[in-house]
Formats: structure tokens, sequence, C-alpha cells
């Protein structure tokens, strides 16, 4: 699956495009320097059961820590991953 990022308006996304349609999405924001906010997942009908959440989440967390970012959440699906994933706890913002 081939993640794309863009800005849209004060919003940006990570994304998957099937056929022109996002199929799958994660919404954030750059609150201020050093974070970065995310706000909602979303995965189409199409892509459940694929793993294209945990995707996204992953191809975050390689920005994040790329781009030097801590990460704060209010989206229950990336909150969620950071409890199953500890290994990406040194992203979190706390």
């Amino acid at each position: 699956m081939e993640i794309k990022n863009k800005a849209y308006g004060n919003k940006s996304m990570f994304y998957i495009e099937q056929n022109g349609k996002t199929v799958a999405r994660m919404e954030y924001t750059i609150p201020g320097p050093g974070r970065l906010m995310v706000e909602h997942t979303e995965v189409d009908e199409v892509l459940k059961g694929k793993g294209a959440g945990t995707q996204l989440f992953l191809h975050m967390a390689e920005y994040a820590r790329a781009n030097h970012l801590k990460v704060s959440s209010h989206c229950s699906f990336t909150s969620a991953m950071f409890q199953r994933k500890p290994e990406y706890s040194d992203i979190l913002y706390k």
C-alpha cells in the first residue's frame, strides 16, 4: 500500500488511494513546533481487515521520528496503537 501525505487548509493527512478514491486516511495537524496531533483515522470497508490502519500508524510514526515530532492523539485508534506498540513510546507527547 502506498501512503501519501497532503495538506489541505490548516490540516494534513496521510492517505491511501485506490482508483483515484481515498480509501484510508489519518488526519493530523501541527499545533506547534515539534508536535503532531492525530485527529482522526478512517478506513473504508474495501480495506477493512487488511492492515491499512496499522500501515497509516507506522507511516505516521516514521514521519514523526524523521521530523523530530512528538505525537499527541485525539484519535481512539492511534491511542490504542500506542498502547499495543510500546516501541513507539519515544514519539508520544507526554
